[in-house]
């Protein structure tokens, strides 16, 4: 029998083998790019990649040894197209999005839309980025605020997409798929939460709570200590103080920022009742123009793939390959296509990057439906 060293000896043998195959079945690859450049046929042919994968496991048997040479040649074929994007890139020949480079976007004489009622966390988020005197104005819904923009009666909307307790606003990553628009900005606000009431109400009058279904998951353990309250879903938290304020009934209370005290002629019942003393949430910026600035940090995409063993690893290493480095990730379902799903990946680097012009060039050949949703 063979000691370690010795089969370690032989293991290493081959692998020099393997590596100078390798090699040199990367410098045709090459040939094959400068073939695929002159003549504008696509890298990825996937029915030839199907019928090799097929002729070189066919003569291996079945079980383990089959799939591990089916995966290993997989392999080889994807850092093969991956060469092959980085080429084309620097011949000039991948496709460019369909983005323009700014120093900044002009913000000057703009209208900024957000969702909600005056006193809103998104207009707290607006003034933040924009400025106090900003001018802005509020819609119902999310959908008008994007609708707002598509129409021309704003050049900007201001959205929540995710909370560092509650998570994602599911609603607007859909409407990012949606709408031709894209992110230019984004602004974190931190989020504390207050149990608002009328003036002459006390903690044992309150028998029903308003606010947005985000507030009140945020709220989850302070309202566990009330179980006997019934919780009531608002389009958001302002509006709840808006509705207290206007119903007049002592018995009920909104979960809402301590400024719609002021701004409603409420009283505080309870500051900081959100669970985590580190809550925020983020707001993105959207406009209707393919813009991004020149020192643009992030960058987000989203995209469909096909419903098969392997489809998110391969699309995934895009970002590998390129040394890109992943923030983010969500998925959601595709409408209309049961079990079928989106995914939204938020990444470092911009759109004048080449690494991530690799990238996006994979990536947008790879699936069945791609979008750059901003650079910013």
């Amino acid at each position: 029998m063979k000691d370690l060293l010795e089969l370690r000896d032989e293991i290493d043998r081959i692998d020099r083998q393997i590596t100078r195959l390798y090699q040199e079945r990367m410098g045709i690859t090459a040939e094959v790019a400068e073939y695929k450049i002159r003549t504008g046929k696509p890298v990825l042919d996937r029915e030839r990649e199907l019928a090799k994968l097929a002729a070189l496991t066919e003569p291996v048997g079945d079980g383990f040894a089959r799939l591990a040479v089916r995966e290993l040649f997989e392999q080889i074929m994807s850092v093969s197209r991956k060469r092959q994007y980085q080429l084309l890139a620097e011949h000039g020949a991948a496709e460019k999005p369909d983005f323009s480079e700014v120093d900044a976007p002009d913000y000057r004489n703009a209208r900024i839309v957000f969702q909600g009622v005056e006193g809103a966390y998104a207009q707290l988020a607006l003034q933040q980025y924009f400025g106090v005197d900003a001018d802005s104005y509020h819609v119902e819904t999310w959908r008008d605020a994007m609708e707002a923009i598509t129409k021309g009666e704003a050049g900007y909307a201001v959205l929540p997409i995710e909370n560092s307790s509650a998570g994602i606003v599911s609603e607007n990553y859909d409407l990012l798929a949606e709408y031709d628009h894209c992110i230019v900005g984004e602004q974190v606000l931190p989020v504390s939460h207050a149990l608002l009431g009328l003036p002459d109400a006390a903690l044992s009058d309150i028998t029903d709570v308003y606010s947005h279904p985000q507030a009140l998951m945020q709220c989850a353990k302070y309202l566990e200590e009330h179980r006997e309250w019934e919780r009531h879903s608002m389009r958001n938290t302002a509006g709840a103080a808006q509705k207290v304020k206007e119903d007049g009934m002592r018995h009920k209370a909104a979960i809402a920022s301590s400024l719609n005290a002021g701004i409603y002629g409420l009283k505080i019942l309870k500051g900081g009742i959100q669970d985590n003393q580190t809550n925020a949430t983020r707001f993105i910026i959207v406009t209707g123009q393919h813009i991004y600035k020149k020192d643009a940090k992030k960058t987000s995409v989203c995209f469909e793939i096909r419903h098969e063993s392997g489809s998110l690893y391969h699309m995934l290493s895009h970002f590998i390959y390129n040394g890109i480095n992943m923030n983010h990730i969500e998925s959601r379902p595709v409408p209309g296509r049961a079990w079928e799903y989106r995914f939204f990946v938020d990444f470092e680097g911009n759109l004048g990057d080449a690494a991530v012009l690799n990238a996006l060039t994979g990536l947008k050949a790879e699936s069945i439906r791609f979008k750059i949703l901003g650079s910013y």
